[in-house]
């Protein structure tokens, strides 16, 4: 998905102000986390599509736990599709939402295998028809596994884009936008990886106001 540049949601002044910060931000996050792993575990791109669906109002610690038993059963989109839906279900049932994200999964390995003959598809349009992927997951996907540049949006991103005002879109696509137009597109997935790194270690919704973590006093002032 690609969108024009420029912000309709900031004014050409606060625009100037808002790449301000962005240097900052992009400056600070690097340097504080010169390296920043995947949270979640997998070893191909059917196993991280397959982890992301999981990890939706969970912990990517405990998605990892249910993934490593998950891709011993079943590593595949083959043999996930005929994993018995009881089986798949007491297999994820501790990330919460356990029988909608298995109908999700069994959708999806089922429409991977039919559809693309087994293997992920590497584009937003047909990743975002499988069922249980929308425009974040297929972003991760196509960012961590194919390296195509975007810019993932969850709650960490969505909250800190807001915070530190480097966005005051209404809605997940218009922070995304605003994200790509403040920063060049080869450190869209970095800064996606080091925003949720700096929001759960430093600037989390209830550890810091907007002033208390080293990024939002720097940019009271900016």
């Amino acid at each position: 998905m690609s969108y024009p540049a420029g912000s309709a949601l900031l004014s050409t002044m606060e625009l100037s102000r808002a790449r301000i910060r962005a240097a900052f931000v992009e400056r600070f996050l690097f340097e504080r986390f010169p390296i920043v792993d995947n949270f979640l575990n997998y070893r191909t791109p059917f196993q991280l599509l397959v982890a992301v669906v999981l990890s939706a109002r969970c912990t990517d610690r405990q998605v990892n736990r249910v993934t490593g038993q998950l891709f011993e059963k079943a590593p595949t989109a083959e043999q996930l599709a005929d994993l018995p839906t009881e089986q798949l279900e007491e297999l994820i049932h501790s990330v919460g939402f356990f029988r909608q994200k298995a109908r999700a999964l069994k959708g999806l390995a089922s429409k991977i295998v039919a559809n693309f003959s087994g293997v992920v598809p590497t584009n937003f349009f047909d990743l975002e028809s499988l069922p249980g992927v929308g425009h974040k997951t297929a972003s991760v996907l196509l960012g961590q596994w194919a390296g195509i540049p975007t810019f993932p949006v969850d709650t960490h991103v969505w909250r800190l884009a807001r915070r530190w005002r480097l966005s005051e879109g209404r809605t997940v696509t218009a922070v995304e936008r605003d994200l790509k137009d403040l920063f060049p597109p080869q450190r869209w997935m970095g800064l996606h990886l080091r925003m949720i790194a700096y929001g759960r270690s430093d600037c989390g919704a209830r550890s810091c106001d907007g002033t208390k973590c080293d990024i939002c006093r720097r940019l009271e002032h900016l």
